[in-house]
């Protein structure tokens, strides 16, 4: 199950469970998409692989013991250990090869 962190690990603004501007990797790290197709060019700063769409997770309960209320998104923040000048150098190492290829 998806942990649906609550902010982009870089610029730190908040990523709600409904919010159509999460990106996560394989790996579940969380961006904002500005900060995915600025920065970041699409490289994950900690695996190199690319970005998607984080999923929504159901407001509502439509099936018993499923939803938010059942699987409440995380409350920990993650942020970045890494300076925008690291980050901007390792995307350009891998921004050129598509995700699939990485």
């Amino acid at each position: 199950m998806l942990e649906i962190r609550p902010n982009c690990e870089r610029c730190n603004v908040d990523l709600p469970p409904d919010s159509p501007d999460a990106r996560i990797c394989t790996y579940e790290c969380t961006f904002c998409a500005s900060c995915v197709d600025g920065i970041l060019q699409n490289v994950c700063p900690n695996c190199g692989g690319g970005f998607e769409r984080r999923p929504v997770r159901p407001a509502s309960t439509h099936r018993s013991g499923v939803g938010l209320d059942h699987q409440p998104a995380s409350d920990r923040r993650v942020i970045t250990e890494y300076t925008d000048e690291e980050l901007k150098a390792f995307a350009a190492t891998l921004c050129d090869v598509d995700p699939a290829d990485r």
